[in-house]
């Protein structure tokens, strides 16, 4: 027998963070709807949201205020994850590239922007519940040291060679210098890069 998880409109405020009021609107507009609610909006607890819908409305949620993508953009991606299926915002990997979201496209094995379909670098993304704390922290244990330096870090996927201090693979940024990034972008993407950590690329002979 499978079993079912059922949750209120307010037990869903209380567990995504969500107000009630933007849950509601969500379902009036059409943005999102509660996957078990009755036809009758009118009728005492006609909104109610499955376990799989508090998870899609975490991660949308996460998208808008964490990573600051519009709600249109989220609308747009909305209707395309509609069209692979139920519950694609809690089921596929998403990743957000200067403000626009992306997922792993398995028709053409390639990362795309999932509203207008363009294909995108072969860029290591920061998934959308990254913190840019995180950085922050990770800035303050590098050492004058680390700057400039590269090395082999056992810790990442096949013993990559990374800039010193961090867990930032050199390939990621030989991509972005391929695509004619500025250094300041690159660090844009990577705030615990300095100037010395790109040039240290570009002196090994890493990138053209």
């Amino acid at each position: 027998m499978t079993v079912v998880q059922a949750f209120s409109l307010e037990q869903a405020s209380r567990l995504t963070g969500i107000s009630v009021s933007q849950l509601r609107h969500w379902d009036g507009t059409g943005f999102f709807r509660p996957s078990l609610a009755s036809e009758n909006r009118r009728e005492p607890f006609s909104r109610v949201y499955s376990f799989f819908d508090l998870a899609s409305l975490k991660v949308i949620s996460t998208l808008r205020n964490e990573t600051k993508v519009s709600l249109q953009h989220l609308r747009e991606v909305g209707k395309k994850l509609s069209e692979l299926g139920e519950n694609k915002w809690a089921s596929i990997t998403l990743y957000v590239l200067n403000k626009k979201i992306v997922f792993h496209n398995p028709e053409t094995d390639s990362k795309e922007e999932i509203v207008s379909g363009q294909a995108i670098l072969d860029i290591p993304l920061e998934i959308v519940r990254s913190n840019m704390q995180r950085a922050v922290d990770a800035e303050r244990l590098r050492t004058q040291d680390d700057f400039g330096r590269l090395e082999k870090n056992r810790f990442v996927v096949h013993a990559q060679t990374v800039v010193a201090g961090t867990r930032i693979p050199v390939r990621a940024i030989v991509s972005f210098l391929e695509a004619s990034y500025s250094d300041q972008k690159i660090i844009e993407e990577y705030p615990s890069l300095t100037i010395d950590d790109i040039d240290a690329v570009r002196k090994a002979g890493l990138a053209a």
